[in-house]
C-alpha cells in the first residue's frame, strides 16, 4: 500500500560558487625580463572536417555540427565537438601536424605510397613488411590502422583528441590576446617540443628486457617501442605504449615525457597548464576562474543554455554543465502536482512515479496532514496518508469489519496478515474455529458449511468414530450395517483376520470370515465332511436331516450325480437305482 518517495536535493547541492585564481606561470618562464628563446611559430598542417558533420549522440535531432562562437560545442545540439563525426580530410603525416620538419634519414620516415601499399594509414618507420605485420598483430584488433577498417577511424579520432590543434599552433587559439599570453604560449610550446615531446622508435630488443607498463618480459629480437626522451633502458610492448592518464595508444607513437611517465600531448599539457573545459584551450591569462573542480577562462564560466556569465552568480549543475537559475527552472524544474508551480532550486523536490511535489505541498488529500517521512498510498491520482487510505479503500475483515493495515519498514511495523477462504478474508486473530473460537492461524482446519473448524474440535464433535475402538476415522474406513469401522478394526470375531476386501458373513450381528463361520455354524456335507457355507452361490442337498454339497450328492459306487434323480439309501449311503439292484 505504501509508496516509496524520492527526494531530489540535486539542485541545492549543485548550487555553484566560483573563485578567481592567479595564473602566474611559475617554473618555466616568469614573463619578466628573461629573454625569450629564439623560437619561431612553426607551420602546422591540419585538415579537419567538422562543419555539418552529424552528431553521434543526437542523430537526426542535430542538423549537423555548427561551431559555437567560443565554446568547443555545437551551437545546434550543444554536444561537444568530439561527439560529432569529425575526420581528417587528407592523409596525415604526423610531423606535418606537429609542425616538425620531416626527417631526412630514410630509415626514420615512411612515404604515403608505401604506407598505403602495406594496407595501413600509418606504419612505424624503419621496419620491413614482416616486422610491420608482427607489430600490428600485437595491437587490439579495433585499433590496428588498416585502411577501411575500424582502426582507421580510431586513429583519426585519436589524432584529433590527443594532438588538439589549439595546443600546436596559436593560429587555432581564440583566447590568446595580450602580448604576455602570446609570450607564455610560445614558451610553453618551445619547451614542450624541445624537452618533453618526441616520437617513439620501434626496433628489435637487443637483449631480454622488461616492459615498463605491464612488467612482462620482452625477449631478445622481439619488437619493442623505445622513447628517446626517457633513455634506452626503458621499453614497452607495442600495445603497452599508452598515455598513463587516458590509457589510449599513443597515436603514431607521439608521446610526451613528464615525471618519467608517458602522456599524450593533451594530458601532458594539462599537467603544465590548466585547460578550460568550455573552449578546450589551455589558459595562459593572468587570472582564471575555478569552479566545479575545473578551471575556466574568466568569461567562460557561463550558463550552458544561454551563455550568461556566472562568475559571482548562483548556478546549478545539470549533466555536468552549469546553468543559470532561470534556465534551470525552464529546462529541468518540475511542476508541483499540488500547486502547479515550478519546484525551484531552493526547495526540496519530492517525487513518486514521475510525479513531483514541493515539500510543503506533499500532504494527504483528505486530512491535509503532511506526508513527509510518513507512509502514504496513491489512489485515483490522489495520495492519502495510511489512515485515510485504510478508512476509504482498504479491504475489511469479514470477522470484525476493521480494515487491513499496511506496515512501515522504516519504523519496523509489520503489515497485517490476511487469511482468505471461499471469497472471505480475515485478520489473523479473527480467523477462528467455529467451535472453540481460538485463532487457527497456520494450523490445519476442516471446512464445515461456510465456517472453519480446527482439527481437535472437528474430531471431537463431527468426525466419524470407529464402532469397535471409538477412535476417529481419518482415512481408509469401511462401513458395515451403517456403522463405520477402521479398516484394521473390522475383523473376524473369532480369528481377528481383517475382513476388508474379504468374503465374510455375520452371526448375531458379529462378522466372521468364511472359514470361521463354516467351522462354527455351517452344516457339514455327509460325503466330504466340509462346511456348507453357501458362499459364491453354492447349492446343497438336504434329506432327512442330512446334507450334501450338490457336487458331493453322487452314487457311492459309480459316482454319478444324483441331483434331480431318484436314488436309494443303503445304510446311509446313496445309490443309484442300478447300483442298488446289483
Amino acid at each position: 500500500m505504501a509508496g516509496v518517495l524520492e527526494e531530489d536535493w540535486g539542485a541545492l547541492h549543485a548550487l555553484g560558487t566560483s573563485e578567481v585564481v592567479d595564473n602566474t606561470f611559475i617554473g618555466q618562464h616568469d614573463g619578466g625580463d628573461t629573454p625569450l628563446p629564439n623560437y619561431t611559430e612553426p607551420d602546422i598542417i591540419v585538415h579537419e572536417v567538422d562543419e555539418g558533420q552529424p552528431c553521434l549522440n543526437c542523430g537526426e535531432r542535430c542538423s549537423g555540427f555548427t561551431q559555437h562562437k567560443w565554446r568547443n560545442t555545437c551551437s545546434v545540439c550543444k554536444c561537444l565537438r568530439e561527439r560529432h563525426d569529425i575526420y581528417n580530410e587528407n592523409f596525415v603525416n604526423i610531423r606535418d601536424r606537429l609542425g616538425w620538419k620531416r626527417n631526412d634519414d630514410p630509415s626514420a620516415q615512411v612515404s604515403k605510397d608505401r604506407t598505403l601499399r602495406e594496407g595501413y594509414t600509418w606504419i612505424p618507420p624503419g621496419l620491413s613488411s614482416d616486422q610491420i605485420e608482427e607489430y600490428m598483430e600485437q595491437l587490439p584488433n579495433h585499433k590496428i590502422p588498416l585502411v577501411g577498417r575500424p582502426g582507421e577511424r580510431y586513429r583519426d579520432v585519436q589524432i584529433i583528441r590527443q594532438l588538439p590543434k589549439q595546443d600546436l599552433s596559436m593560429e587555432y587559439c581564440k583566447m590568446i590576446h595580450s602580448s604576455v599570453e602570446k609570450k607564455e604560449y610560445d614558451i610553453f610550446r618551445e619547451l614542450r617540443d624541445s624537452i618533453a615531446m618526441d616520437i617513439g622508435i620501434v626496433q628489435e630488443a637487443p637483449s631480454l628486457s622488461s616492459c615498463d607498463q605491464c612488467k612482462g618480459e620482452i625477449e631478445s629480437t622481439d619488437l619493442a617501442v623505445y622513447a628517446p626522451k626517457l633513455g634506452v633502458e626503458m621499453c614497452w610492448h607495442p600495445a603497452c605504449f599508452v598515455c598513463c592518464q587516458c590509457e589510449e595508444l599513443l597515436v603514431d607513437l607521439v608521446y610526451c615525457s613528464h615525471t618519467k611517465k608517458l602522456f599524450c600531448e593533451r594530458h601532458y599539457a594539462e599537467q603544465i597548464r590548466p585547460r578550460c573545459p568550455a573552449c578546450d584551450e589551455l589558459i595562459f591569462s593572468g587570472e582564471y576562474t575555478k569552479a566545479m573542480d575545473e578551471n575556466y577562462h574568466k568569461d567562460h564560466l557561463a550558463c550552458h543554455n544561454c551563455d550568461k556569465k556566472l562568475v559571482a552568480c548562483r548556478y546549478i549543475v545539470k549533466d555536468e554543465n552549469p546553468h543559470c537559475i532561470p534556465c534551470y527552472q525552464e529546462l529541468y524544474a518540475h511542476n508541483c502536482e499540488e500547486c502547479k508551480k515550478p519546484i525551484g532550486p531552493d526547495y526540496k523536490d519530492l517525487s513518486y512515479k514521475d510525479r513531483h511535489w514541493h515539500e510543503f505541498c506533499f500532504k494527504c488529500c483528505e486530512c491535509q496532514n503532511s506526508l513527509v517521512d510518513q507512509p502514504f498510498a496513491p489512489k485515483n491520482d490522489n495520495i492519502y496518508c495510511s489512515d485515510c487510505h485504510d478508512k476509504n479503500f482498504a479491504a475489511r475483515c469479514d470477522g470484525c469489519g476493521e480494515p487491513f493495515r499496511g506496515g512501515d519498514e522504516e519504523k519496523g511495523i509489520e503489515g497485517m496478515k490476511k487469511f482468505e477462504y471461499k471469497g472471505k478474508q480475515w485478520h489473523e486473530e479473527c480467523f477462528v474455529c467455529m467451535v472453540c473460537k481460538q485463532p487457527i492461524r497456520n494450523k490445519s482446519f476442516i471446512p464445515r458449511d461456510n465456517d472453519a473448524v480446527c482439527v481437535p474440535c472437528y474430531e471431537e464433535q463431527f468426525a466419524q468414530k470407529c464402532s469397535k475402538c471409538n477412535g476417529v476415522i481419518n482415512k481408509g474406513g469401511v462401513a458395515y450395517k451403517n456403522q463405520p469401522w477402521h479398516r484394521e478394526c473390522f475383523t473376524c470375531t473369532k480369528c481377528n483376520k481383517e475382513l476388508a476386501k474379504e468374503k465374510f458373513t455375520s452371526k448375531d450381528d458379529q462378522p466372521y470370515c468364511a472359514d470361521c463361520y463354516g467351522e462354527l455354524f455351517a452344516k457339514k456335507c455327509c460325503r466330504c465332511s466340509k462346511a456348507i457355507t453357501g458362499f459364491g452361490g453354492t447349492k446343497f442337498i438336504s434329506f432327512e436331516d442330512r446334507h450334501w454339497h450338490s457336487d458331493c450328492f453322487v452314487c457311492y459306487k459309480c459316482n454319478n450325480s444324483m441331483v434331480g434323480k431318484g436314488f436309494l439309501m443303503n445304510e446311509g449311503d446313496i445309490l443309484c437305482p442300478e447300483c442298488g439292484r446289483n
